[in-house]
């Protein structure tokens, strides 16, 4: 198939975006620890609801990372060995376009009987290359990681919605809804613009009064009760 300058874009199997990682990554753990040594809050850390969603969110979610990183490495392979499914067509003013489903092609050349033809020709060439890419995903084990990866990315879309209705009795608990937010917004949205700084903000204020908290519940208890 030609190249061309108007092309349509390429669709992205991969949507979602693995990342290198957040200052906020383990906030809840730091929390967690703070808040046992300390002693905040009435309730005890360990048993916070909310602190226990999120570390099943944190399993599942580290779980879909590793699945999504898998299923991206064969999908590389597959673009680079099959290529995305696609065809291209001549138009009648000698412009070539390539697209990437029935439906754009059907958007290119319309329903009128004069590319009839044409457009049968297509739509066979596209369904032999659309063949040959899911025979090639089916054999590299492409299918089966995509659908394990959809499936982890399921249940922890169903922890992270139960975060709404699971209050919080401590700040490690608190720390871990924001932390499973922002973690989870980050994946999908521009991470540079609202809300997400914000967020990250609140996140990194509600770690800094939790730990002078902890480190001034401490101090006082060996004021109180003297050096060992």
């Amino acid at each position: 198939m030609a190249d061309s300058d108007n092309n349509t874009t390429l669709p992205y199997v991969t949507r979602r975006r693995v990342l290198a990682g957040t200052v906020v990554a383990t906030t809840a753990w730091t929390l967690e620890g703070n808040a046992s040594a300390s002693g905040a809050g009435s309730t005890n850390v360990r048993s916070d609801p909310a602190l226990v969603l999120w570390r099943e969110w944190e399993r599942v979610h580290k779980q879909t990372e590793r699945l999504c990183r898998r299923q991206q490495r064969l999908e590389t392979r597959l673009v680079e060995s099959v290529g995305f499914p696609c065809v291209t067509v001549r138009l009648a003013e000698g412009e070539q376009v390539t697209v990437h489903s029935i439906e754009m092609l059907n958007e290119v050349l319309g329903n009128g009987p004069d590319t009839a033809a044409l457009r049968e020709k297509a739509e066979t060439e596209f369904a032999m290359h659309q063949a040959r890419w899911d025979a090639a995903a089916e054999e590299t084990g492409y299918t089966a990681a995509l659908r394990a990866e959809r499936e982890a990315c399921d249940q922890a879309k169903d922890l992270l919605g139960a975060f709404s209705t699971t209050r919080a009795t401590t700040l490690a608990g608190v720390a871990g809804k924001l932390d499973a937010v922002l973690r989870e917004g980050e994946a999908w949205e521009e991470c540079s613009e609202f809300p997400w700084p914000q967020l990250r903000s609140a996140l990194c204020d509600l770690v800094r009064i939790a730990k002078g908290f902890g480190a001034d519940r401490v101090r006082r208890r060996r004021i109180r009760h003297g050096p060992s």
